[in-house]
């Protein structure tokens, strides 16, 4: 499932929250990859497309 920018997440294993700040390359293999930033405490992180994707992270709604 593709996560589009501004979109809010949650990590199933963490119960960790995050938003889709922008899409990315990873400069030594060219793999696609979302920055997104922890809601709790404004980290940024860099994850592969194709991990982020694989079924950890579900979308969430502001009712959530």
């Amino acid at each position: 499932m593709a996560f589009i920018l501004g979109q809010k997440l949650q990590h199933l294993k963490t119960g960790g929250f995050y938003r889709i700040l922008h899409l990315a390359k990873i400069e030594a293999t060219l793999e696609d990859a979302y920055v997104y930033e922890a809601l709790i405490n404004q980290t940024i992180w860099i994850r592969p497309k194709l991990e982020m994707e694989d079924g950890r992270f579900i979308p969430i709604t502001e009712n959530n």
